[in-house]
């Protein structure tokens, strides 16, 4: 009994030692394990030398003979779409799974004028590079707004287009919000740690609620944001939440010619800003389970999804459901 309860004690301990110490990555996430074989796209881009990290993972069930392109949030990564990349693949797509520049596996450039017209350019060249001229895109939160401006920019080369919870679907500025220069995004994001990113997507993208296995993504941001690139991830980060607070996409989401479809959890709070927003005004923003509906008119081909009482990232709380949904309606 007392060798069983020091053994206990022990796994106890060695727990709070790794919570203390949690894993750091490198300035492109180096170390962090992604579940298919990652690649590097090299590519100039305003004057300088980058890369972009990607997956593309070939059809594991009968090929179809279609492609999807998934585009991943801010807090996210393309490691991230882990079991959504499954599901694909199992059906027979193609999918083609890549880090935004700033993000993750990609480059940190020193200096960058980021814009959704820059992302999805830099998008678009990698897909010629691997030979596609036609596919659907997934995108989810900062990625729903990418892949609606992919859209508007390459709408011949779109197929479908699905957005699971996209940020964007109000213009934050336009209500209210306060803008905080990049300074001030920049000194935010320097204090980044897992404690804070935990208790944010508790409250803001999981209704309160928590899995253990949403601690991966957790570590995965925590320990890139604190690795030996800090001072680059916070700076890009800085410019990416610029891009994203100053660039809505909502005013043309009745231009897109393709089918559209929104998945949206409805318990999902997301704003950007609204820590900061006076109370009248948060209160106001982030009420997806009426921005689903009031988007979904807008758009010409557009049809919503609900997911009653799930959050910002349905994909990963419930995924065979949401799978169910997404597959659904590819299909069609």
């Amino acid at each position: 009994m007392l060798r069983l309860s020091t053994l206990a004690l022990s796994g106890l301990l060695a727990s709070h030692a790794f919570a203390a110490q949690p894993p750091t990555y490198g300035a492109q996430l180096e170390g962090f394990d992604y579940p298919y074989p990652l690649k590097h796209f090299d590519f100039q881009s305003q004057g300088q030398p980058l890369q972009m990290g990607y997956m593309d993972v070939a059809a594991s069930g009968k090929a179809n003979g279609r492609t999807l392109v998934l585009m991943h949030g801010k807090n996210f990564c393309a490691a991230t779409w882990e079991t959504t990349i499954k599901a694909l693949s199992d059906a027979g797509y193609r999918v083609i799974a890549p880090d935004q520049i700033g993000f993750c596996s990609s480059s940190k450039p020193a200096h960058y004028q980021y814009s959704f017209q820059q992302l999805a350019d830099n998008t678009h060249a990698l897909l010629k590079q691997l030979g596609i001229s036609k596919a659907s895109l997934l995108g989810h939160s900062t990625g729903g707004m990418l892949a609606t401006r992919y859209a508007l920019l390459y709408p011949q080369q779109v197929e479908r287009l699905a957005l699971v919870n996209p940020i964007g679907l109000e213009d934050w500025k336009a209500l209210g919000v306060p803008y905080r220069t990049v300074d001030q995004w920049h000194e935010r994001e320097l204090k980044l740690d897992a404690e804070g990113v935990r208790n944010y997507e508790r409250k803001t993208y999981y209704a309160g609620r928590w899995k253990p296995a949403y601690e991966r993504w957790v570590q995965m941001l925590a320990g890139l944001n604190q690795g030996p690139g800090h001072k680059a991830v916070a700076w890009n980060s800085a410019l990416i939440y610029d891009m994203i607070f100053t660039q809505p996409v909502v005013y043309e989401f009745k231009h897109l010619q393709m089918p559209t479809l929104l998945l949206i959890g409805d318990a999902d709070t997301t704003a950007i800003g609204s820590d900061v927003a006076p109370p009248e005004v948060k209160a106001r923003l982030g009420h997806y389970q009426t921005l689903g509906k009031e988007v979904s008119k807008l758009i010409p081909q557009g049809e919503l999804v609900e997911f009653p009482g799930l959050g910002h990232a349905p994909q990963i709380e419930e995924p065979e459901r949401f799978h169910q949904a997404l597959l659904g309606w590819l299909g069609r």
